[in-house]
């Protein structure tokens, strides 16, 4: 074989055995904000060869997002069209794309007046119409990633019509998202209706084969828990080899998750998913300013505390970091939380390479 092609070859190889897949699992506003940061490593095919020696990279990079949204611009499409919610899904698309600053203007606008159009987002509309072209809500969904040149695949945690109910700690239950975090009681357990819903194979495939699986930050309910009742999925993350890692939230939520330590977000993830699931636990050790601690104790929230003996004792290593970023509300440093999770990644898979090679034992 010709030396050219031998060298070709051997770099292909390389490249494709370089870089870790991640599959980031969640919905909301957490889950687009973690995507963020985790586009930076996600490299293309032809930026591989030309990355730093020793830089992290995502060769694979899969968002897994709930779809049970029932309340504004995705509630009326949903309602009025019989589709999925594609509120979260626009999101991750916009947070995932090459053009961000422009596609988030044109994905995110929000048209104020006009029958019918008034209170929809533009990206909502758009997934609606490839949607109805396409007859396959999963399939508008990558055709809209190709189109937008999005670095990674955003699946759906599941393409049949869900709606999630809530069993409340005073023994009522209630139906629907919008119902369930308007509520004032506090939630005991969640369940998906139907309850027995597949996800796409895709999603399966891609937790099967991850180095690393992130679940957070995001409302505890009604972003997070859903995507654990989808058949199979809880399961799979189990039965991965992949680190599993949880983005606690900043703060605790009105109606989720008020009063709640970091624990107890785990051992809720845990308690309905009937596993345990996770390694490592991101956990922000900023405090927030003395005037957002004001604003957030108006709706009765507060930071959240980080009890970090019973994390352990949940057999879970908590790891501290940096990751509040304030601009009028809480939100996590993208980046921080991203170079954090892509350390995690790479110093386990050093440790299991050491682990297999000749002399060790």
């Amino acid at each position: 074989m010709a030396p050219r092609i031998t060298e070709l070859l051997s770099l292909e190889k390389a490249t494709r055995e370089r870089g870790v897949r991640v599959v980031a699992i969640g919905g909301g506003t957490g889950l687009s904000t973690l995507l963020k940061g985790l586009k930076r490593f996600a490299l293309t095919p032809a930026e591989m060869p030309v990355a730093l020696p020793g830089m992290p990279v995502i060769r694979d990079l899969c968002a897994v997002v709930t779809v049970s949204d029932d309340g504004g611009s995705s509630g009326r499409l949903r309602k009025e069209l019989n589709m999925l919610p594609p509120g979260d899904i626009r999101n991750c698309i916009v947070a995932l794309s090459e053009d961000e600053a422009l596609l988030s203007q044109l994905f995110q606008h929000r048209f104020d007046k006009g029958s019918g159009l008034e209170g929809h987002s533009f990206g909502n509309l758009f997934l609606a119409a490839l949607t109805s072209i396409t007859h396959d809500f999963s399939e508008a969904v990558r055709l809209s990633s190709e189109i937008l040149l999005t670095r990674g695949h955003i699946h759906p945690a599941t393409t049949s019509n869900i709606e999630l109910e809530a069993l409340m700690e005073d023994g009522t239950r209630v139906r629907g998202e919008t119902k369930i975090t308007a509520s004032k009681v506090r939630i005991q357990e969640l369940f998906l209706v139907p309850a027995d819903v597949d996800p796409l194979p895709q999603t399966l495939d891609a937790i099967a084969r991850a180095d690393i699986i992130s679940i957070g930050p995001g409302s505890l309910f009604t972003s997070l828990i859903p995507n654990l009742l989808v058949h199979g999925i809880a399961d799979a993350i189990v039965n991965s080899p992949a680190t599993k890692v949880y983005i606690c939230n900043l703060m605790t939520q009105a109606n989720e998750s008020l009063g709640l330590t970091a624990a107890d977000h785990i051992r809720a993830l845990n308690r309905h998913a009937h596993r345990q699931i996770f390694d490592y636990a991101l956990i922000n050790r900023t405090p927030v300013s003395v005037e957002l601690k004001a604003k957030y104790a108006l709706e009765g929230a507060c930071q959240i505390v980080a009890d970090l003996d019973a994390i352990e004792a949940l057999g879970v290593i908590p790891v501290l970091g940096d990751y509040l970023e304030e601009a009028g509300v809480a939100r996590h440093d993208t980046a921080r939380v991203a170079s954090d999770i892509m350390q995690l990644t790479t110093q386990t898979i050093d440790a299991e390479r050491k682990t297999r090679s000749p002399g060790k034992v």
